[in-house]
């Protein structure tokens, strides 16, 4: 059994910075490669940035050089340092993970967070 438990989120003003955080919880102590994803009222969700095998990391463009992902020693967390945040950032952020490697160069995942909510003030 995963369950994938996710905290941080919250209310930030314009320019601000929030991290999220995600722990893989697990007897299992299979390396899981993770990602993040985030939707808005009347969007499509989308990938924000993942870090699959081998360090291999992307991100959506409209994040890059202000988002960064971060996986933590044992491998079973994650955090996604957000800084520079604009409105457009806002939405449901949910943490995502595989434990299989060509799925998360897929982005195809099996595990879910339920999500929480980052509100950017301008």
């Amino acid at each position: 059994q995963v369950e994938l438990v996710q905290s941080g989120g919250g209310s930030v003003d314009t320019g601000g910075a929030l991290t999220l955080s995600c722990t893989v919880v697990t007897k299992f102590t299979t390396t899981y490669f993770m990602a993040w994803f985030r939707q808005s009222p009347g969007k499509e969700r989308e990938e924000v940035a993942r870090l699959c095998a081998g360090g291999d990391t992307k991100y959506v463009e409209s994040v890059k050089d202000r988002f960064k992902i971060v996986r933590e020693d044992d491998n079973h967390r994650m955090s996604l340092q957000m800084t520079d945040l604009k409105p457009e950032d806002a939405g449901t952020y949910r943490c995502a993970a595989t434990s299989l490697e060509h799925r998360c160069a897929k982005s195809d995942y099996t595990y879910w967070s339920r999500g929480t909510q980052v509100i950017i003030s301008s």
